[in-house]
């Protein structure tokens, strides 16, 4: 029997170790790259909400840093995030029985262009959104810190699947 284990465990050791790809624990493989660069996502939303684009380019940076481990520079990386936040929006969702919202729900959407000096055919300009749903007896100002961090976390994660994790 302990021989039939350690047949079992050295045949599944040579397998693992003849696969080619290599994988962390982000599922983001090998990336050919050593530096990165997030400029300055600019506000060009028809309402501005002041501070949001800061807060967008540094959870941005911090998603890549605490998934890779890629040094970010502030100019000539080998990957480049750049673009705008396109639309911030607050809209009702839902009614009470007086016909008054009872729910409303803030979206963000952010256009992001990612280029790769090694890989350019990885290269793209897409747009990311996402939501977050908040009772309508409270102002935008009450919950805009956790909107925030839902929203901003979903989209930097989509936005790393993207370029990086090739999900």
């Amino acid at each position: 029997m302990k021989l039939k284990i350690k047949i079992i465990a050295i045949l599944t050791l040579f397998t693992l170790v003849g696969c080619n790809v290599k994988y962390n624990f982000t599922g983001t493989g090998k990336i050919n790259a050593k530096t990165f660069q997030v400029n300055y996502f600019t506000n060009n939303a028809e309402i501005v909400e002041v501070g949001i684009e800061r807060t967008f380019t540094q959870k941005l940076q911090n998603t890549i840093l605490n998934q890779t481990n890629l040094d970010l520079v502030t100019s000539g990386g080998d990957l480049l995030y750049e673009g705008e936040i396109v639309e911030y929006r607050i809209t009702p969702m839902s009614a009470n029985a007086a016909q008054e919202s009872s729910q409303n729900r803030m979206t963000i959407t952010i256009n992001v262009r990612y280029s790769s000096k090694n890989t350019e055919e990885d290269n793209f300009e897409k747009r990311f959104s996402f939501y977050h749903d908040y009772p309508a007896d409270k102002l935008p100002s009450e919950v805009l810190n956790e909107a925030l961090e839902g929203i901003y976390g979903r989209i930097t994660q989509d936005i790393f699947n993207e370029s990086l994790a090739k999900w």
